[in-house]
């Protein structure tokens, strides 16, 4: 854990394999990180820009491009969770999430056996699946938490989100009670940051509103609801906290957000930033009046949150999924 005394985590949202075998390992020594999450979009960047996987994809030729995709997306989090088992065994998170088809985030069905199927092949009792936060997710995780895979519900935007979450896994806690289970498979929600600052900033520059500040609010929002549910194997996890420009500093979003029993998961460089600067690190203040008075006048400024939360995990999932279409395409 990064910081003990406020049990706030720091996982890596990068995963790469040349990555893995070295630096990835440091940063776990140096109790600089303690686990990482994966997604679509990172994997399309590693097993097609890095030349590390060339031999793999020799080998794998002819094969389905989703087989392709699967074979070394499942090393990759095989090594990851290898990695990371001795932090896990500790109690110490350890834990490495990697992402459903995000073309099966309408069917629930789907999404089990294929969460199920990939928490066989890896292995690895650290290992996350991560599902996005739709009608039929919000099924799915129930369903996957309750057979003792650990869940990171991901894309999460809105207090609505948030709540459908939170009402999952008590249902499945409560399965779990039944089943006998000892130890509860832990779960994580997953709440966007960043991008509502990239898309409202803009907007609010137009009317002297305080910028840099919606995403940030947002997520304590979700915070705020998770904390007062009092699931003791839930957490609040921060993502999507890379900066872009040099209007902020590049851990910007981390320090701003960080709150007792949370994680942020972040690129590389952020991390980095943070490490280096984390002398100055305080615990954040949340204050629920705040909170509220902010998002009154961000409303009587023109921005109906529940519009742009619905922009924004639509965009998120188109984003996935381009990011999916385009990996199996190259590996044809």
């Amino acid at each position: 854990m990064y910081n003990n005394d406020v049990k706030f985590s720091l996982w890596c949202d990068f995963v790469e394999r040349s990555f893995l075998e070295g630096e990835f390992v440091e940063l776990i020594q140096s109790k600089s990180i303690n686990a990482a999450t994966s997604n679509p979009s990172i994997f399309k960047s590693a097993f097609l820009s890095s030349p590390a996987y060339a031999q793999d994809k020799a080998k794998l030729k002819g094969k389905a491009p989703k087989e392709i995709y699967e074979a070394l997306a499942i090393d990759d989090i095989k090594l990851a969770a290898s990695k990371l088992l001795a932090s896990y065994e500790k109690g110490d998170d350890g834990f490495i999430s990697i992402e459903v088809d995000p073309f099966l985030c309408d069917d629930a069905e789907a999404t089990v056996e294929e969460g199920k199927r990939l928490f066989k092949a890896i292995g690895y009792p650290n290992v996350m699946i991560k599902v996005p936060a739709t009608e039929e997710g919000y099924i799915a995780m129930e369903a996957l938490l309750s057979e003792g895979i650990n869940v990171n519900a991901t894309l999460i935007f809105s207090d609505v989100q948030t709540q459908s979450c939170l009402e999952a896994f008590a249902k499945a806690n409560e399965t779990l009670t039944q089943k006998g289970f000892k130890k509860l498979p832990q779960a994580v929600i997953s709440i966007f940051v960043s991008r509502f600052d990239r898309k409202l900033d803009e907007q609010l520059k137009k009317v002297d509103f305080v910028t840099a500040r919606v995403g940030i609010m947002n997520a304590m929002r979700a915070y705020a609801l998770i904390q007062k549910a009092q699931l003791p194997n839930v957490r609040a996890l921060f993502a999507s906290t890379g900066v872009k420009g040099d209007e902020l500093s590049p851990d910007y979003y981390i320090k701003e957000l960080l709150l007792e029993n949370s994680i942020n998961t972040a690129p590389l460089g952020t991390i980095k930033a943070f490490i280096a600067s984390s002398k100055e690190c305080k615990p954040v203040e949340l204050r629920a009046d705040w909170i509220e008075n902010f998002f009154h006048s961000l409303a009587a400024n023109g921005v109906d949150m529940k519009v742009v939360c619905d922009e924004l995990m639509d965009e998120g999932l188109s984003a996935f999924k381009e990011a999916f279409v385009e990996i199996l395409n190259e590996l044809k």
